[in-house]
Order: structure tokens, then sequence, then C-alpha cells
């Protein structure tokens, strides 16, 4: 059982969200949806106690209720913050197993807005960093430094190209290399899992976008080649409590 006296939200209450969970438990109303998301995320970044506290809770409802599965899966996606509350988030981990499995068949209903389930399931299944990073590859960006002679090199996976570059303040990126992108059958592990289900989908640019993502690139600089996923993960993967 939660207790709630120790459990904040992010206006530092601990009885209003307790009982506004009551409410949407009892009707699907927007307006208290919306007051229990302003204090249970703020900013779409910073989460707090009674945050994790609700989690269950949220998950329950979230077959029913589609604010609280987008609620639920906006907290999971800020899980690996320093929010101190990691005993709250281990509490509810078969709430999260079952919670992955719905939405799983949410994606197989393939939704409007498919990118944000999506981007939940790898929170989910706790792949936080690319739950962070993920675009739609309309216009995607990722930097990281050469393995070999440490330059900056700009990957582009969107409708402009696909290729790395040297991004100039001035021309922008130039000296452009086409990327590589992995065979299906060369996936494995998480890169494998999104190509698969954005495959299974119907969401081919989505799934070209996570090939490429996970393929090759040449450094325009000294012409090594590098991981893309490998590289940019072993830069940025944030550093879990």
């Amino acid at each position: 059982m939660v207790n709630w006296t120790q459990m904040h939200d992010c206006y530092g209450d601990v009885d209003r969200v307790p009982a506004l969970l009551e409410q949407v438990e009892l009707e699907d109303n927007a307006e208290t949806w919306k007051e229990l998301g302003c204090r249970l995320v703020l900013e779409h970044d910073l989460v707090f106690p009674a945050s994790f506290a609700a989690l269950p809770r949220l998950m329950c409802l979230a077959a029913r209720s589609a604010p609280a599965r987008g609620l639920a899966g906006t907290i999971l996606r800020r899980a690996a913050g320093h929010h101190g509350c990691d005993d709250l988030l281990a509490n509810c981990a078969d709430e999260i197993v079952e919670f992955r499995k719905l939405l799983d068949r949410h994606l197989e209903s393939r939704p409007v807005d498919y990118l944000a389930p999506f981007l939940d399931s790898l929170a989910a299944m706790e792949e936080y960093h690319w739950s962070a990073v993920l675009g739609d590859f309309t216009d995607d960006f990722y930097h990281l430094a050469c393995p070999n002679c440490a330059v900056e090199v700009t990957i582009a996976i969107g409708d402009n190209g696909r290729y790395s570059a040297i991004r100039d303040w001035n021309l922008g990126d130039v000296d452009r290399r086409g990327l590589r992108p992995a065979p299906s059958e060369a996936l494995s592990g998480t890169g494998r899992w999104m190509y698969e289900t954005a495959v299974r989908d119907g969401h081919a640019a989505l799934a070209d976008g996570i090939a490429h993502l996970f393929g090759k690139a040449e450094c325009p600089h000294c012409a090594s080649v590098l991981n893309i996923a490998d590289e940019y993960t072993s830069a940025n993967r944030p550093v879990l409590p």
C-alpha cells in the first residue's frame, strides 16, 4: 500500500493526487486528467514520488483510458533520471510487464500517434536511451565523435537524405557520405525489436530509419567505418542511478 503522506507531487502536495486518481477511476474527465498530468510530470521532464506511486493505478486504467495510457508512458520515459524513487518503480515491475503487453496490442492497432506508444514501449523495456532520442526520421540528426579521429560527425536520417557529414556553421553539412543500413537479418536485441515491430505495423519509413540508425557510417574526415547506434549510445546513454 502506498503511504501518500510521503508522496509529494510537483506542487509539494500529498493529498491531491490520490483524490484525482479516485475521480478518474470513476469518470474519464478531461479536466481532471489535465490537472493530474500537471501534478505528476513537470514541463514534460521532471517526475516526483507521487508520479511513481500513481503508476500502478494508471496502468490498471490504461486498457480503457487513453489518457491513463499516455500519462503512464510519459512517466516511464523519465524513469532513468535521478528521481530517488527506485523502490517505487521496482514495486510496480509486474504492472510494467502487463503495460508493455498492452502497448504492443495498441501498436498493432496502428494508432495515428504511433510513435508515442512506440517510445513508451521502449521505456517499458528499460530502453530509456532510445525512448528519449528516437524520432520519426522525417528530419533526424544524431551527433557523435568518430572513435578513430575524434572529429564530430553528424548523422542525418530524414527526408533530405541519409548520410554522415561534417557540420559547418556557414556551409551546413559538408563532405556527405551515404549511410549503410543494417540488413534486417543482422539486427539483434533492441534494434531488431524496433525494426520488426515497425515492419509488422506497416510503418515502413520508421523501419527504414531504424535500419539506417543501426547501420554503419563512414567518417568524412578519416574514412573509418563506425557503427552508428553503438557509438551514439556510448556517448549519450543516460547514467542510471
